[in-house]
């Protein structure tokens, strides 16, 4: 084969590259804009604004690991002031989806913890969800489940990484 031979269809390999790289940005973005529109829903349905839901979820997952959650928790996590975690869990206390306690071992602070109804309303509205998505992971080998996860690790890894002082008006691909 001739040098421009071989140049040729390297240069055909990196455009396919490139297609194929672009294809799977735009299934991705689709993913993200289906994904994001179901939370919106399930926000809806449980007439809950997205932190509240977010406490929610971390609160049931530290439950789970046997962790207790403090207000300063979940300020932390969320990125929110503490005035703004009290209003929320002032919401959250109101329609029962949470309890505060008193510290086991430090008065002064109290910790929170959601309540069953909330664990049955999170579950009902999220199983039928968390159902389907597993569905959609049935038949899938081990090799390309391993592929898939290690994609979306090295997505996930280019995503934190990007530094928000970039300047704007940085190629998009």
């Amino acid at each position: 084969m001739t040098a421009q031979a071989v140049e040729a269809q390297h240069y055909w390999y990196e455009q396919d590259e490139h297609e194929r790289g672009r294809h799977i940005l735009e299934a991705m973005r689709l993913y993200r804009a289906a994904e994001a529109a179901m939370r919106r829903r399930t926000r809806d349905e449980m007439h809950m604004g997205e932190n509240d839901l977010l406490a929610l979820r971390f609160m049931l997952r530290a439950k789970q690991e046997h962790r207790l959650v403090s207000p300063t928790d979940l300020g932390a996590y969320l990125g929110i002031k503490t005035s703004s975690v009290t209003v929320m869990l002032d919401r959250l206390e109101a329609a029962g989806h949470v309890v505060r306690q008193p510290s086991e071992t430090d008065r002064r602070r109290v910790t929170v913890s959601t309540t069953d109804f909330a664990d049955a309303e999170v579950r009902k509205t999220l199983s039928h969800m968390h159902h389907r998505m597993m569905e959609a992971t049935t038949g899938i080998d081990p090799e390309m489940a391993a592929g898939i996860v290690d994609f979306l690790d090295r997505m996930r890894e280019a995503v934190d990484s990007i530094d928000r002082t970039e300047p704007e008006g940085q190629p998009q691909h």
